[in-house]
């Protein structure tokens, strides 16, 4: 009887056995394995036997956050995980990692080794630029969106995968975090820069108008099972290298508005231009802004292709439906953009590329673009079309900020 029968949170050379066992790495040979997660989740883990150069990663979700012991998680979100990418690589193959297993009892996934790639979040905070991105994560949310919607997916099928991929605990994390704590802090965990504390009281927690919108996308999000999304598509959810990038770490992942994961990008790539801003480096924050549009556009003119190639529902195929659909994406974009700008600069989970600015003026000044291009794009998200329009929003809210 092996003693991974039975559940446990494993350490680095439980890993290494564990790789060996189930026959993913050779025995005997010389093995290396280091942790190398840097989620709040889970716990990953790299196999190298240093003798053939062969390489895996081991992942394995813990039973609760690493952030905070206090709040427990299903650890069935690997399965999802390892089940999304799965599907993922059907519609967008080369564009997320292989997956080679999922085991039930040890709530892990082994999959292919990226360590040729580079963590986008760190790359970007050095100010690396990556020309194919634009056209990679647009035709990544496409392919992985659009396909698996009514307007592609037999009914059925479709709704079999909405049971499949409930996540009812990670999806609570995001309606607390990301849809409603950022507005009011009723569980005393936002995280407010003391310098902008009286910003924060009155554009986020005493704008009544603003938490009336937040309502309505917060149950927008919850009662839309439109695209099996990715959840949680941040810039430290995506590994880049000049030729390549990889879409990973779905565990958020469930059928909701396919908005979410457009907006996620759009807002990360945000917080990389205000890293850029703080630095001075005008040419990378340039690439950022033409990133954004470029984005954005390239998904307008790939998703209406595709809706003519794949489209298979009757009323679908309606003169002008597709482009009303599309208008609700971007609107669904904006808002949630927005979502993700506000709760990474006021909620618990923040992101490296803001509060690692060491200029305390700077820092206030790049939290204060964050939320009023957030409010711009929450409150006015029906005129958010272009990629331009997105870009203008930025470049108004620095303005405002100063």
């Amino acid at each position: 009887m092996s003693r991974f029968d039975t559940y446990f949170l494993m350490k680095t050379p439980d890993a290494l056995e564990y790789a060996v066992e189930k026959g993913y790495m050779p025995a005997g040979g010389k093995l290396t394995a280091k942790e190398i997660g840097d989620g709040n989740l889970n716990y990953v883990f790299r196999i190298v036997d240093e003798d053939s150069g062969k390489s895996v990663i081991v992942k394995q979700a813990g039973e609760a956050l690493r952030i905070s012991a206090a709040m427990k998680v299903s650890t069935d979100r690997n399965r999802i995980e390892s089940e999304i990418l799965q599907i993922q690589w059907q519609y967008a193959p080369g564009l997320v990692p292989k997956i080679f297993g999922y085991d039930t009892v040890m709530s892990a996934c082994v999959m292919e080794d990226l360590s040729d790639h580079a963590l986008m979040r760190y790359a970007l905070m050095r100010h690396e630029t990556f020309p194919r991105f634009a056209d990679d994560i647009s035709t990544y949310m496409v392919n992985t969106l659009l396909k698996t919607t009514d307007v592609v997916m037999e009914h059925k099928a479709k709704k079999d995968l909405v049971k499949s991929f409930i996540n009812p605990e990670l999806c609570e994390i995001t309606e607390d975090l990301v849809l409603t704590e950022p507005y009011n802090d009723v569980n005393h965990r936002n995280i407010v820069f003391p310098t902008n504390a009286a910003f924060v009281q009155r554009e986020l927690y005493g704008d009544e108008a603003l938490h009336l919108e937040i309502a309505k996308i917060k149950f927008e999000f919850m009662n839309n099972a439109q695209a099996l999304i990715h959840g949680d598509l941040h810039t430290g959810s995506i590994f880049v290298k000049q030729d390549s990038t990889r879409v990973f770490d779905p565990e958020f992942a469930f059928y909701g508005p396919m908005g979410y994961d457009v907006g996620n990008v759009v807002a990360n790539l945000i917080f990389a231009y205000d890293n850029g801003v703080a630095a001075g480096n005008d040419a990378f924050c340039a690439w950022t802004l033409e990133t954004i549009e470029k984005t954005i556009d390239l998904f307008k003119e790939k998703f209406l292709l595709v809706f003519d190639e794949a489209a298979t529902d009757t009323m679908a195929k309606t003169k002008g439906f597709k482009e009303w659909y599309l208008a609700s994406v971007l609107s669904d974009t904006a808002a949630y953009a927005g979502t993700e700008l506000i709760r990474r600069t006021v909620g618990m989970a923040q992101v490296k590329d803001v509060t690692t600015i060491a200029d305390e003026q700077k820092r206030a000044y790049a939290e204060r673009v964050n939320v009023l291009a957030a409010k711009d794009y929450i409150m006015h998200r029906r005129d958010f079309t272009t990629g331009t329009a997105f870009v203008d929003a930025i470049k108004r809210a620095a303005q405002g900020a100063k």
